[in-house]
């Protein structure tokens, strides 16, 4: 796909205006040579289109890769290109749309093109630091330099379907070890899989993923929209809190999202245990990181990265951060404990305490442990009347004390886990009521409720500063 072809299938029809100038090539007559032919091949004067138009009537700047000029390769006029277009999208407020289809850098410029690539980078994390959206498209193909600077800067990156998208040129490879590059490797599907990019879009749905995207990262808030909660939480028996939070029919944050969130855009999950998402909450844009207990698998080092990467993607758009904890415990195991566990834990918890975005923690079900303590730290918590927070589950505690677990029921009671006691100590600072006839779409539309709530609230309030700002 041509770059014209692809603002043309992105953009709102008649919305493009170029942002290109010439630029001064080099003098060697052979490149020159290069050059011409290139841009008669291509229709274009360089290797990429930059300009502003519109998606859905939002306003955006475009940077889009032609890769029938070189190979899509970036020399220093294209890079000046790119730099100057991020520059002006940055002082006209505008989020960026990227779309790359490289080979890297320009060959025949060498390491003047090559140190582009740090301009080019430097220009988009100004733009990220103003709390600007930068949303990025790959093509087939995006590799070398491209991939590795402007192509895995985005808040949001999805990639065609098929594409080969990847660092090192399977072709230098070959050349290189006289062997190919594994099959399988390079794709779009496989970096997906494996959590590098957030998924893999057919470029029809292209408009659709970024009405929804810049809808909760552009758009303004509006009023709640859903009925908050009344009444009080009483007090509860903490056993029965325990057995009913492990319900299978208890609303978790799938529900959450199902019922009480619109316009929600998931992203990446290479582990299944956090979920991260843009999403609405009764009408509040935030983001959203959730533990997910329905998937059945404890959180290891993976899933608190993927927090962490939720986390600091609500720091630089500057959307409020709400964490959802609903958890048996991390992961026991030999993988987990090699692949630092316990530090990951200690980053999450760090990380939460020193984000400058209004923050809100929702106890929604089980808190077990190091993983649900993680995202616990926001600067309002809030939880369902029957969720509950421990160091461990009530057997665990029940095996340390008394060497059996029989003694679970009292020791959940001894340990005042529940979340009435919880509000009465101060760790949570609103409890949402729970009712005997409750299905998980009630539950979750309550709990939503309150969040839009408590997020309306903190709206106005001035940001957090770290030690290091003080």
């Amino acid at each position: 796909m041509s770059a014209r072809d692809l603002i043309d299938a992105v953009l709102d029809p008649g919305s493009f205006q170029s942002w290109d100038r010439p630029g001064t090539q080099s003098a060697d007559d052979t490149y020159q040579q290069q050059l011409r032919r290139a841009a008669e091949r291509a229709g274009t004067d360089e290797s990429v289109v930059t300009g502003r138009g519109s998606v859905r009537g939002r306003q955006v700047a475009v940077l889009v890769s032609e890769f029938a000029f070189l190979a899509g390769s970036i020399g220093r006029v294209a890079a000046e290109r790119i730099t100057a277009a991020v520059r002006r999208a940055t002082a006209e407020r505008l989020p960026i749309v990227a779309s790359t289809a490289s080979g890297g850098t320009r060959m025949q410029e060498g390491a003047a093109a090559f140190v582009e690539m740090i301009t080019i980078s430097k220009a988009l994390m100004d733009h990220r630091a103003a709390g600007l959206p930068y949303l990025v498209h790959l093509r087939h193909p995006t590799t070398g330099g491209v991939f590795a600077s402007w192509g895995s800067l985005g808040h949001v990156t999805v990639a065609e379907p098929g594409a080969l998208i990847g660092f090192l040129g399977p072709k230098v490879y070959e050349a290189l070890h006289g062997e190919p590059f594994p099959a399988d490797v390079q794709t779009a599907e496989n970096l997906a899989a494996h959590g590098v990019i957030d998924g893999v879009v057919e470029t029809s749905d292209l408009p659709f993923l970024l009405d929804r995207a810049l809808g909760v990262l552009v758009d303004p808030p509006v009023a709640p929209t859903l009925p908050r909660r009344t009444g009080a939480a009483g007090p509860v028996d903490a056993w029965t809190s325990v057995l009913r939070t492990r319900q299978p029919d208890r609303a978790g944050v799938r529900e959450l999202l199902r019922y009480g969130a619109t316009g929600t855009l998931r992203l990446t999950e290479p582990d299944a245990a956090v979920l991260v998402a843009l999403t609405r909450l009764a009408g509040r844009p935030c983001v959203l990181v959730g533990q997910d207990r329905s998937q059945s698998k404890p959180m290891g080092p993976a899933a608190l990265r993927q927090a962490r990467r939720g986390m600091n993607l609500a720091q630089t758009v500057g959307l409020p951060l709400v964490t959802v904890i609903d958890t048996a415990g991390a992961e026991l195991s030999r993988a987990a404990e090699e692949g630092g566990l316990a530090g990951e834990i200690a980053l999450c918890i760090s990380t939460m305490t020193t984000l400058t975005v209004p923050t809100l923690s929702v106890l929604l079900g089980q808190g077990t442990g190091g993983g649900a303590l993680a995202l616990l730290p926001a600067t309002t918590v809030i939880a369902a009347e029957h969720a509950w927070l421990a160091p461990l589950p009530p057997e665990g505690a029940s095996a340390i004390v008394y060497r059996d677990t029989a003694h679970a029921p009292e020791l959940a009671a001894a340990q005042h886990i529940t979340a009435p006691d919880l509000h009465a100590a101060g760790t949570i600072h609103h409890l949402v009521p729970e009712h005997d006839t409750d299905t998980a779409e009630t539950l979750a539309i309550a709990v939503a409720a309150e969040c839009a709530a408590q997020l309306t609230a903190i709206h106005n309030t001035p940001p957090r500063t770290t030690s290091t700002q003080k």
